[in-house]
């Protein structure tokens, strides 16, 4: 790790030095000799070495620096020509090798090109065996990706792109097994939301190694992005979660409201999963909720969207239209207007991250799936035509990047 680090810095420093001077060549030097001394004075004062203007030092990107500086996997799957175009796929999925088979063959067919792939799922089990020497990793592990290698392979054979989807503060089974990492009741028993599901400290940097250190290990097996999703509070702490016992670790006596430590906390949480990503050459990806984006910020869940985005390098709001209330965008019964609603909402993404020095890419996720939960007359059966307006919607605005969300992972584009 040190190695990749001292290269790294070395690159950082090369790339200064050759962006921020003016040298003058042998060939303008030797033909200033034989000139009037008017054009000499002219060559030596163009001839010195300067500063350009601006910035000093900018921390270069993996894609700026050259493949030697970055731990090799051995896996070579070059990021699509024409962006990604990717799906959802469980760890089940993959275990389960006619199922597998099938979602290849699929993606196959179409212009899909990458799999977002469950790594850390959503109760907190690490779904491959890494031979982590990571305590957390190895108690938490099941191997239902029996061979992430002989994944890896297909990966690469087929050159579809692996994203490795890291559910990161939302953990149950890290949560259960140790409490003083999570939130607890005054009875000692620790927190659940409505259907079960509890979260550890996003305020603990203990956590947050835990995600990266499931993110290098993904990354050394061949994946070329992690994703984290659940980069959050749980919904309504900033209501409820003055009830619960935790620990702030170092944010506790910043001079802050506790909205903004929350903020700060998930704000500082993926720029230091991209700066301890960043040796093993991948891209960092971070899911958002898309209403992030269109209030000043989601403080109670600690979520602030320009900040966030400057962080990493792809930035996935979840839009699924059925997810969203006409005091939004004003179009009654969202669901049933797909390309509105994501026409809609690119726009206020789009304006956002303009304003953004180094701006994300933009890959949202869509809705392959039908929201019958919202009862009649408010859905609508969701196939082929509505996916394909939303990836419309996108690319009307200028966006050619998009992932498909189904949880059953049956897709209809």
């Amino acid at each position: 790790m040190m190695t990749y680090f001292k290269q790294t810095l070395a690159a950082a420093s090369l790339l200064f030095f050759l962006s921020g001077t003016t040298v003058a060549s042998a060939s303008e030097t030797e033909s200033s000799v034989s000139s009037d001394s008017a054009t000499a004075e002219t060559t030596v004062a163009t001839s010195t070495l300067t500063l350009r203007q601006g910035a000093l030092l900018k921390t270069p990107t993996a894609k700026e620096l050259p493949k030697k500086f970055f731990y090799d996997s051995g896996v070579e799957i070059a990021y699509p020509a024409d962006g990604v175009k990717g799906i959802y796929v469980t760890a089940y999925s993959v275990g389960y090798e006619e199922k597998f088979n099938k979602l290849v063959d699929y993606v196959d067919s179409n212009d899909l090109n990458a799999m977002v792939i469950d790594i850390k799922d959503d109760m907190g089990v690490v779904t491959a065996d890494f031979n982590s020497a990571d305590s957390h990793i190895q108690e938490n592990t099941e191997e239902y990706i029996p061979d992430v290698h002989e994944l890896m392979d297909v990966m690469e054979e087929k050159q579809i792109y692996p994203i490795a989807r890291i559910v990161t503060f939302k953990d149950t089974l890290l949560a259960n097994e140790q409490p003083e990492m999570s939130f607890t009741n005054s009875n000692g028993s620790v927190w659940k939301a409505s259907n079960g599901e509890s979260f550890i400290n996003p305020f603990l940097k203990q956590t947050w190694d835990y995600a990266v250190n499931v993110g290098i290990e993904a990354a050394k097996v061949g994946f070329k992005e992690i994703q984290f999703d659940y980069v959050r509070f749980p919904e309504g702490f900033e209501v409820w979660g003055d009830t619960l016992n935790y620990d702030m670790g170092e944010y506790a006596d910043l001079d802050m409201t506790d909205d903004e430590k929350r903020v700060k906390a998930i704000t500082d949480f993926t720029a230091y999963a991209k700066e301890k990503l960043m040796p093993y050459g991948v891209d960092v990806s971070v899911d958002i909720f898309g209403y992030t984006a269109s209030v000043v910020e989601a403080s109670g869940i600690g979520q602030n969207f320009p900040q966030i985005s400057e962080n990493v390098d792809v930035i996935s709001s979840m839009i699924y239209p059925s997810h969203w209330g006409t005091d939004y965008f004003g179009i009654y019964k969202p669901d049933l207007y797909p390309y509105e609603l994501v026409a809609e909402y690119i726009k206020v993404e789009n304006e956002l991250l303009a304003t953004l020095e180094t701006p994300p890419t933009s890959r949202p996720w869509l809705q392959d799936f039908t929201a019958s939960y919202l009862g009649s007359g408010f859905y609508q059966t969701y196939g082929k035509a509505q996916v394909d307006a939303q990836v419309q919607a996108l690319a009307d605005a200028g966006v050619n990047e998009f992932l498909l969300w189904n949880a059953l992972n049956n897709y209809t584009y």
